[in-house]
């Protein structure tokens, strides 16, 4: 019997990930991307779905670094999107063989993420101006950022009833669709109602959205105009390199670690499944060996 196409087994491929593994629509869309990539490397290159093999996918590989100039990490996601589906397809009879198990996955640097200090921190969270009309919303959103750690995806989709003020937690729907409970620190809860009292009832206007953050226009705020607020602050107050919103996620956890907090516990308020990804932020700086080398050395 003939293979369907694949773009139709990509598609089948996708529903079957989406429904078993639930994956966050982000990692499915890059998926679906790198898929793509592969379906149209198979069909220029006149590849039959049955024969391919190890060859076929290191040359595609090498092919996506050439013309896209892609990263170790790229490169390592592409590759898991097309093993992933191999195995999809050997496991409906439509390879010979498991061609995913013959190649392995690249070793990725282990990058250290970019953390600013709690003075980089207290001075970014004081650029919004009061005299600017969207400072309340503003204020609001970079405070609760660096109290909790959350997502960008995860800030933008909260809504009035997720967040708990009163008592001093948020709900949250992270990767995978898991709901996790954070708690929210006293200036951060300051500030979202210093917002729900200012700005917001003039924003919603009546709308009905329950959205906490919404935009100028009164919708529900975008991730990407999210993103592109806290790049705004950050280049106003002079900050250099790349500032985002998960430069305030790193940095949460970074500060916690370094203030003494368990690592179990900043794992669960991150919402990360494997505690190796939380363990990036154990990192110390060079100035705390050095001032560890200096009070406790005994030739100093």
């Amino acid at each position: 019997m003939d293979a369907p196409p694949i773009d139709a087994l990509i598609e089948r491929f996708l529903g079957q990930l989406w429904a078993e593994a639930g994956l966050a629509d982000n990692t499915l869309s890059a998926y679906r991307r790198d898929l793509d990539a592969w379906a149209e490397y198979c069909t220029r290159h006149e590849v039959p779905l049955r024969q391919i093999g190890p060859r076929d996918i290191q040359a595609f590989l090498v092919e996506q670094r050439q013309l896209h100039n892609l990263a170790v990490s790229s490169i390592a996601r592409r590759l898991v999107a097309v093993k992933l589906f191999c195995r999809f397809c050997y496991s409906h009879h439509l390879l010979d063989r498991d061609v995913a198990s013959l190649i392995e996955t690249p070793k990725k640097w282990n990058h250290l993420p970019a953390v600013l200090n709690e003075r980089q921190i207290d001075a970014l969270l004081a650029v919004p101006d009061d005299a600017e009309p969207m400072a309340p919303r503003d204020r609001a959103i970079l405070e609760l950022f660096y109290a909790t750690g959350l997502r960008v995806s995860e800030l933008v989709a909260l809504t009035l009833r997720d967040v708990h003020l009163d008592i001093g937690y948020l709900r949250c729907i992270g990767k995978g669709r898991k709901e996790r409970v954070v708690p929210v620190g006293r200036q951060a809860i300051e500030a979202i109602r210093d917002y729900l009292d200012a700005l917001r009832p003039q924003l919603a206007d009546g709308s009905g959205t329950d959205a906490l953050f919404l935009s100028r226009t009164g919708r529900p705020l975008d991730r990407t105009n999210c993103w592109r607020m806290v790049v705004k602050y950050a280049r106003r107050m002079g900050l250099n390199g790349k500032v985002s919103p998960h430069t305030f996620r790193h940095s949460f956890a970074t500060h916690l670690l370094a203030g003494g907090a368990d690592l179990r516990v900043v794992q669960e308020m991150l919402g990360h499944a494997d505690i190796a990804t939380t363990q990036v932020y154990t990192h110390v700086d060079t100035s705390q060996l050095k001032a560890i080398h200096r009070k406790f050395h005994p030739r100093q």
